[in-house]
């Protein structure tokens, strides 16, 4: 005959709903690190691996027209990647946001390019404070240069936007295309794998 102790059915139950909690929890960290994994471009150099954790990896984009302060710029979706250095010394290395005129000639919008006057750009190196530049102003468009300590891995992002005082019609056509370079001190230059 069957005799019902509930301290059985209680730690039957907790059993069961342990195990599916497991399984829920498993199953969510596969799929998000699937899907991150998906969206990641990586690129490499003698030194360094290079990640970029957006689908259009190394290519920055300015396709709408909207004027902004900084604040809010700074708020705005970011290209961000990481470096890890696979040396066991010290590396120097250089971030630059250049022309993508591979984009320019594939859009042949040459005479619809936003000018660098006009376009703010702004880099988080690790943990330290954001930089802010008028695109304009960066020597062979040089956002940071510095070094990186052997077997670091180091996050970086990168925000482009519209300066508030520009004189450009908001929704106009006008647009930005660039791409972020990250090179080494002998001037190599961290390539698509």
């Amino acid at each position: 005959m069957y005799s019902y102790n509930p301290k059985k059915e209680v730690m039957k139950n907790v059993i069961y709903i342990g195990i599916i909690l497991l399984i829920a929890i498993i199953s969510t960290y596969k799929i998000y690190y699937k899907f991150q994994d998906d969206r990641n471009v990586n690129f490499n150099s003698d030194s360094f691996v290079i990640t970029f954790h957006e689908k259009t990896g190394d290519k920055v984009n300015i396709t709408k027209v909207t004027p902004v302060t900084d604040s809010v710029g700074l708020s705005s979706n970011s290209y961000s990647f990481s470096i890890k250095n696979n040396l066991t010394e010290k590396a120097h290395f250089e971030v630059r946001l250049v022309d993508d005129l591979e984009s320019v000639t594939d859009d042949n919008c040459i005479d619809k390019l936003i000018s660098k006057e006009n376009i703010k750009v702004s880099i988080k190196n690790g943990k330290k404070d954001n930089k802010i530049y008028n695109l304009n102003e960066l020597e062979d468009g040089v956002l940071l240069s510095d070094k990186i300590s052997a077997l670091e891995e180091r996050e970086i992002s990168v925000r482009v936007w519209i300066d508030k005082n520009s004189s450009l019609p908001i929704g106009s056509d006008m647009h930005y295309h660039g791409t972020i370079k990250v090179l080494e001190d002998n001037g190599s230059v961290a390539m698509n794998k």
